[in-house]
């Protein structure tokens, strides 16, 4: 074990754990825009530095990447910690359009938090021009604004390291550096499956879904946890509801996804909830008009029950089935198996699984 003090604070951990881990582990907040829990720190916003006191020499460092020493003092909001990330704020928006009241990640953007926690509102490098730059709209589900990225490569790390998918990354060098498909192509020209993690990744509003255009995160009155309705993988995600209504999801830290969705978690699980056409009541055809009336539970239960029964009486139980969906959950197909061996006396039943 390393021992350590961290503003002051006796901390004690394994050797290996990084400053930054160390911090949290302690309850200690230290400010970060790159990094993602899980793969190689990246290092790159400069935003986690602290002050290190070891074997007599003080030092600037990378809370994420540098690695805890016995004996070591660590400041995390000295005078020089503090100039360190004012500075780095100010670089950042130096090449960074501001557009907060437009911008659809307003109050839900790490960079905008840190700047007025920080006290930096605009850049101090004058005749600085942010670049003008094309929006790429072309994936159906969300955009990229390369004037508002900040080059943390949150987006790059989370497609290539932790999805492995491997469909973006980071093109040319400098001042024109952006992130997209390899060889300039547009996003919707690249291998990309549209998952949306690099979204939920993204600390800014570069890459935004295009359902936020119609919120904005401070106006949400409530998130619902629940668990994805596609498959039986039984990812977690929580669901943004203003007015009463479902205006977006986003992934949870559940057991089985860890905070990641798939296209459909993301963008096909909620919409069909306030749609126009969705059937809010069950419907029985009237025989002499031939058009669905709205009926009972009771009335459709027992109309599905008698026709059932009306099958088996006269054709033997073998001339009925189940089939579940995968979409159902466990206990469900459970439920209807144990129907179908029970009430139907048929051993015909099946699942997909395989959606």
């Amino acid at each position: 074990m390393i021992h350590l003090t961290i503003d002051g604070i006796a901390v004690e951990v394994e050797e290996g754990t990084t400053i930054l881990n160390a911090a949290r582990k302690y309850g200690i907040e230290i400010p970060t825009l790159c990094y993602l829990e899980g793969i190689l720190p990246d290092g790159s916003c400069r935003l986690c530095v602290v002050e290190v006191v070891s074997r007599g020499r003080a030092k600037i460092d990378t809370a994420c990447t540098l690695r805890c020493s016995e004996g070591d003092e660590v400041f995390t909001m000295s005078e020089k910690v503090v100039e360190s990330r004012r500075n780095s704020l100010d670089l950042l928006l130096s090449d960074h359009r501001l557009h907060c009241f437009s911008c659809e990640a307003n109050g839900d953007c790490k960079l905008q938090d840190y700047c007025v926690e920080y006290g930096v509102e605009k850049t101090s490098y004058k005749n600085m021009e942010v670049r003008e730059c094309e929006i790429d709209d072309t994936n159906k589900f969300f955009s990229y604004d390369p004037s508002i990225c900040i080059l943390c490569h949150r987006c790059v790390n989370t497609c290539n390291e932790i999805v492995g998918r491997g469909s973006i990354g980071t093109m040319n060098r400098g001042f024109q550096s952006i992130i997209g498909a390899p060889g300039g192509k547009k996003w919707i020209d690249s291998t990309c499956e549209s998952c949306g993690n690099c979204v939920q990744a993204c600390p800014t509003g570069a890459l935004s879904m295009k359902r936020r255009k119609k919120y904005r995160a401070f106006q949400a009155d409530k998130k619902v946890r629940t668990t994805c309705p596609h498959c039986a993988t039984g990812c977690q995600m929580d669901l943004i509801v203003k007015d009463n209504k479902i205006v977006d999801c986003v992934g949870a830290d559940g057991p089985s996804n860890h905070g990641l969705l798939c296209v459909k978690g993301r963008s096909g699980s909620f919409d069909f909830v306030d749609h126009k056409d969705r059937i809010r009541h069950p419907l029985i055809k009237n025989k002499e008009t031939g058009e669905f009336e709205q009926a009972t539970w009771d009335e459709a239960l027992d109309l599905v029950a008698s026709k059932f029964t009306e099958i088996k009486n006269n054709y033997g139980g073998e001339a009925l089935a189940g089939f579940a969906c995968s979409r159902s959950t466990n206990e469900d197909i459970y439920m209807l198996q144990k129907m179908v061996r029970t009430a139907f006396h048929s051993n015909n039943t099946d699942n997909c699984a395989r959606v």
